[in-house]
């Protein structure tokens, strides 16, 4: 059985921002697996939310907070570069300071103990508003130097003139669970328009667009070409990061379509017998294949097959615009 099979999606400045971890490689660092346990967010005097349930694969992270409201986005992390987001909001709603300063510590010894001082830096995360002005998210390219117990801290100004203090503790793996940057994209026997013949079989959603589904992602290497694949099911996106992807794919295919193959997979092997409820819903099987535990997933390949991003979640189209010029260049 597939470890996903019964499963339901739901998951989830005028200060400075970005996460960017510079520091020296040690031996001696705990080793974290990948995937700990039950996520959780816990905010100081509130009540536990659990945010997934695939409790058994995400990656256990705790929201530390009297005020602020705050979701990791990007929980799938290991050693390297890693896009790192969250989402920051308060009783009034999201906060979309359009910079947030976040200030990131390595833990060696557990949380209990102080930080490195040696391996702790600040940096710039970018806020990009979703589609529709609902959702936001602070992103950032940020690197990871070693495994192990991190936390990411901000303090954020309030409309009295104090600041508010948040804090998110995860940790980060030797290798992510994912498919990253930097590997060959698996040669996915997804399906397409030709093979099903209906195109209400290959997605959830309402918009429909046929160039989505015209090549396997197999077919699609072969082609040599620049590659973007989105993995989501339009019809139950239903958490605070995530958004309308195959929207923004099928925005960016009017565009880049005749330089970059555009492939969707939904989650679902039978969006045409859903209809609104999952109890009857057939995970595929490409999630095992890709490694893929989150809600939505955006990637970038270039034209000979390897990855060069990787966007857990919802990926606004600004930053899936910088990568695909990228990756248009470098082929």
């Amino acid at each position: 059985m597939s470890f996903l099979s019964g499963a339901k999606f739901v998951i989830a400045a005028l200060a400075l921002t970005s996460v960017a971890f510079v520091a020296c490689a040690s031996d001696d660092s705990p080793e974290v697996p990948s995937y700990t346990g039950t996520q959780t967010s816990v905010q100081v005097g509130g009540q536990p939310t659990a945010l997934s349930q695939f409790a058994e694969l995400e990656p256990s992270w705790t929201v530390i907070s009297e005020d602020i409201d705050l979701e990791l986005a990007t929980p799938d992390l290991g050693v390297g570069v890693q896009r790192f987001g969250v989402v920051l909001s308060d009783q009034t709603g999201l906060i979309k300071f359009p910079i947030v300063k976040l200030t990131a510590n390595h833990f060696p010894d557990g949380y209990d103990s102080e930080p490195n001082a040696e391996i702790s830096t600040s940096g710039l995360g970018r806020y990009y508003e979703f589609p529709f002005g609902t959702r936001g998210i602070h992103s950032t390219d940020i690197e990871f130097d070693r495994s192990g117990l991190w936390s990411a801290f901000a303090d954020i100004p309030r409309p009295d003139g104090t600041t508010a203090h948040v804090e998110v503790r995860f940790p980060v793996a030797e290798k992510a669970r994912s498919i990253t940057v930097g590997q060959n994209a698996p040669a996915s026997e997804s399906r397409t328009l030709a093979s099903v013949g209906n195109i209400a079989k290959l997605t959830t959603g309402s918009l429909r667009v046929p160039a989505l589904y015209e090549y396997s992602i197999a077919e699609a290497l072969e082609r040599e070409r620049p590659l973007l694949i989105v993995f989501a099911s339009p019809a139950f996106c239903t958490n605070a990061v995530c958004g309308p992807q195959v929207e923004v794919a099928s925005e960016l295919q009017e565009v880049y379509g005749d330089k970059v193959d555009f492939v969707h997979i939904d989650l679902y092997t039978n969006p045409h017998e859903i209809q609104g409820n999952l109890d009857a819903a057939q995970l595929t099987p490409l999630l095992d294949e890709w490694g893929l535990s989150s809600q939505e997933w955006t990637f970038i390949v270039d034209s000979e097959g390897i990855v060069t991003h990787r966007f857990e979640n919802f990926a606004p189209k600004p930053e899936l615009i910088v990568a695909l010029d990228q990756a248009i260049s470098n082929s």
